[in-house]
């Protein structure tokens, strides 16, 4: 028992072929080798045998493909005729919508004209009823109301909207509220531009051409900016009449300056600001007064 010889401890496979990387995915394998299906191979082969592979070739079967593929062209050259025939339509009519705006612009701007035509009158009319031309308290008040135009002093703010208006990343200085920031400024931005204006001094304000009073109302529709329901085109052109030594630096310093600024920074808003000798503000369109009432008489007031 003990002379008999051990088997070794080490021995080597049956095999020394090494195995195939991609053993383990046969699936793969077999897919990528045998791409096409088996029955369309079959399918192929017995055309192959009975001479019908390829293109047709008895004269009934050619006259069919050709007689096909005239239909085809037809049916592509008649939309392409019809689509061609649309397009002058389709020309004129924006033609139209786009004459339409004009004349309503040009309706607007007409009337404008007569209102200031109209104020005139009514303010000589005024000063002849009550004999008091030159009154300088009642130039004041209209001054500020709006109602008669303003030249003066002050800054001119060119604001325009981000080259491109390319999108913003959502977040600070202003929240997103249900639709994506981008490099347009939006009419809150105008009115905290405008509130800053005010509350560094200005005396009077407009944009584009348009004033602001009291009642002004800053909104938008769609990304247009409304000024009194007048749609605003940028570069919008803030005048404000006021000391343009101070006017410009205490807007810059104020919370609604470093808004600005921010926007610039991060979303960036294009905006240029220089001082002004003389500054000419049109009056406001429109004035109305929604209510009023009697001021209460003091006691002992003659």
């Amino acid at each position: 028992m003990c002379g008999m010889s051990q088997p070794p401890h080490n021995r080597t496979p049956a095999s020394s072929v090494p195995a195939r990387p991609d053993a383990s995915m046969s699936l793969l394998t077999h897919v990528m080798d045998h791409s096409l299906d088996e029955g369309y191979a079959e399918a192929t082969a017995r055309r192959e045998a009975d001479g019908t592979a390829g293109l047709p070739r008895t004269l009934k079967a050619k006259l069919g493909l050709a007689a096909g593929l005239v239909a085809a062209a037809m049916v592509v050259t008649l939309g392409a005729a019809e689509a061609r025939l649309d397009a002058p339509v389709l020309a004129k009519e924006r033609q139209e919508l786009i004459d339409r705006v004009q004349r309503a612009d040009e309706r607007a701007d007409a009337l404008e004209q007569n209102i200031d035509r109209l104020r005139t009158d009514v303010a000589a009319r005024q000063r002849a009823a009550l004999k008091q031309p030159g009154n300088s308290q009642g130039e004041l008040v209209s001054q500020l109301a709006g109602a008669t135009e303003v030249r003066g002093p002050g800054i001119r703010l060119v604001v325009d909207d981000a080259k491109g208006s390319t999108t913003g990343d959502g977040g600070k200085p202003r929240e997103s509220s249900g639709f994506s920031d981008t490099g347009r400024l939006r009419d809150r931005d105008m009115q905290k531009i405008v509130n800053g204006l005010w509350q560094s001094g200005a005396e009077a304000i407009s944009i584009n051409g348009q004033r602001l009073t009291e009642l002004s109302a800053i909104r938008a529709a769609g990304d247009a900016i409304l000024v009194d329901n007048r749609p605003l085109v940028p570069p919008y052109e803030v005048l404000a009449v006021g000391d343009k030594k101070r006017l410009g630096p205490a807007f810059q310093d104020s919370a609604d300056g470093q808004y600005l600024h921010v926007l610039q920074e991060s979303y960036g808003i294009r905006s240029t600001l220089s001082a002004a000798d003389e500054l000419r503000l049109p009056a406001a369109s429109s004035l109305i007064v929604r209510t009023a009432t009697a001021a209460e008489q003091q006691k002992g007031a003659s």
